[in-house]
């Protein structure tokens, strides 16, 4: 059944698969009324969509760890609002959420299906940090960080993308076990905000420094942990200066996402040889049950002022296909937000 005392949902769909840089004409606009939900659904009014690097990956046509999205359905994505309808025993309307939403002013969802529905508490201001350091983000830096490569005190990590959503806070929770960390980023003010904000003991502007030298200069001992989110020529320069037994973390490869002739390995992957090294990926959503522990410590860090969470937040469902650009010409200052509703 059709609700007819409600706006349209605005919608934005993936009309094609996008070549390079997502242009304008991969999107659909579209507008739809929406229904009531269905047993054991809840209706959720989107209010923050959550922008991802992970989401120019979905768009493709390739085998990955989730399907691709299909032509014509709306774009898949995380978002932030609150239950107007529910016909589930566990959720009243009021209740604020986080889950799958896509890009658009509502759905229709089952909490227990693969698109998910958690409740978040509202109280916690801002209420974006359940999208950031309390969200997939800081579950990421969390567990790719701390389970994958296992920091112990006095450390040297480095971490590319450092001023992004995820690179950010693992180099603060990189602090907080007592590691030394350098962080990679691009341009003056997001070097300075990664060691003046968030603590940092030193950044390298890869847009005006040789890369590889300047890791030898801030690691004469080598990098212990490196957290990857760029792949490319600076994960090559990080294999060129491991220490002995270094882990690394495969988070993402931001630089290589858009590349029109094929993603490049590194060419010195033999350094992980010489140096006895490990590099593993790994998936957020894979330590699901796990997300309740991380989000007390998490919070226990915010609130004690040990960790900050930095959200860029724009305005207006209308202008998704040019703020989703921003993640990849590095123009995003923490992590990305798009909000949705006046």
């Amino acid at each position: 059944m059709l609700r007819t005392d409600m706006p349209n949902n605005r919608q934005w769909r993936l009309a094609a698969r996008p070549t390079g840089l997502p242009t304008d004409s991969v999107w659909q606009w579209t507008e739809t009324s929406i229904a009531e939900p269905a047993e054991g659904e809840v209706q959720v009014r989107v209010h923050y969509i959550s922008l991802d690097p992970a989401m120019r990956g979905w768009m493709n046509d390739g085998k990955s760890y989730l399907p691709p999205v299909p032509l014509g359905d709306v774009m898949r994505a995380g978002g932030l609002g609150e239950v107007v309808a529910s016909r589930h025993p566990a959720f009243a309307p009021g209740d604020w959420v986080t889950g799958m939403t896509g890009v658009q002013d509502y759905v229709n969802v089952a909490p227990g299906g693969p698109r998910g529905m958690a409740k978040i508490d509202p109280g916690i201001k801002p209420v974006t940090v359940w999208l950031s350091a309390l969200g997939m983000v800081g579950m990421t830096a969390y567990f790719g960080l701390l389970d994958i490569c296992s920091p112990k005190e006095g450390e040297t990590v480095v971490v590319s993308a450092a001023a992004g959503a995820v690179g950010s806070l693992v180099g603060q929770i990189a602090r907080i076990k007592g590691c030394r960390v350098i962080g990679i980023a691009g341009g003056p003010e997001k070097c300075r905000y990664i060691v003046e904000q968030c603590g940092f003991d030193a950044a390298i502007d890869y847009k005006t420094e040789d890369v590889r030298a300047a890791l030898e200069k801030h690691c004469p001992k080598g990098i212990d942990v490196y957290f990857d989110n760029v792949g490319g020529s600076i994960l090559e320069a990080v294999l060129a200066n491991l220490a002995l037994k270094a882990r690394i973390s495969i988070c993402g490869a931001i630089s290589q996402y858009n590349a029109t002739d094929g993603m490049v390995g590194p060419r010195n992957y033999m350094s992980l040889l010489v140096s006895r090294a490990r590099m593993e990926g790994f998936l957020v959503m894979d330590y699901g049950k796990r997300f309740p522990e991380a989000i007390q410590e998490m919070a226990g860090w915010l609130r004690a002022g040990k960790l900050k969470s930095r959200e860029d937040v724009h305005q207006g469902l209308e202008n998704f296909p040019t703020v989703f650009l921003k993640l990849f010409r590095g123009d995003n200052a923490g992590k990305l937000l798009l909000k949705i509703t006046e």
